[in-house]
């Protein structure tokens, strides 16, 4: 039998690991779009993966489709302020490593879309958990890629590969997001 205490300080650790996760995604994804990628487009522009056949986008598309998955993790183990508190310090972080360009659109797209995220997950999340984080993936997905795309590069010229590449993300959660449910059932382990 697990104490009161115990789940507390599992769920708090869990917490912590989601949001430092979380936190890594915003400088991740800004440096892949500059360093990695199966083509870059010139000295300035971004490294493009494939993400379906015939559709590229940039490679930092994959940490950004984490990250609302991520972010939503966070809420559930620690609250909607630590949500917030990881979106700022994510930035933050990207400051270090992206030309400036980058790190405003990122910073900007990123937060705008988790507060969109967050405001479609919450309502949802006490009753329905995988359906709050497939919706709110889906709704911040698309608000990041436009924003995102429109700032570091004035074109949606990617925003289907933008769109597509995070949505693998969404739904490469959604058996690790089923697991966590039962077993926060089993254990007790009710949200933040």
């Amino acid at each position: 039998m697990t104490s009161d205490i115990e789940r507390e300080t599992r769920k708090f650790a869990e917490g912590i690991f989601f949001l430092a996760a979380f936190a890594l995604t915003i400088p991740a994804a800004n440096w892949l779009i500059g360093h990695a990628g199966t083509t870059c487009i010139g000295p300035n522009g971004p490294c493009l993966i494939p993400v379906a056949p015939g559709i590229m986008a940039p490679s930092g598309v994959l940490m950004i489709g984490a990250a609302l998955v991520l972010r939503d993790l966070v809420q559930r183990r620690l609250g909607i302020g630590y949500s917030i508190a990881a979106v700022l310090i994510g930035a933050a972080l990207s400051a270090w490593i992206s030309p400036a360009s980058l790190v405003l659109a990122s910073g900007t797209a990123f937060l705008i879309s988790e507060l969109v995220d967050l405001s479609v997950y919450t309502p949802l999340a006490q009753r329905r958990l995988v359906l709050a984080v497939v919706a709110s993936g889906i709704v911040g997905l698309v608000v990041d890629s436009i924003i995102f795309l429109w700032l570091a590069f004035g074109s949606l010229q990617f925003l289907p590969g933008q769109v597509i590449g995070k949505f693998w993300m969404v739904l490469l959660s959604i058996p690790l997001i089923m697991l966590l449910r039962k077993r926060d059932q089993r254990l007790g382990l009710a949200p933040a």
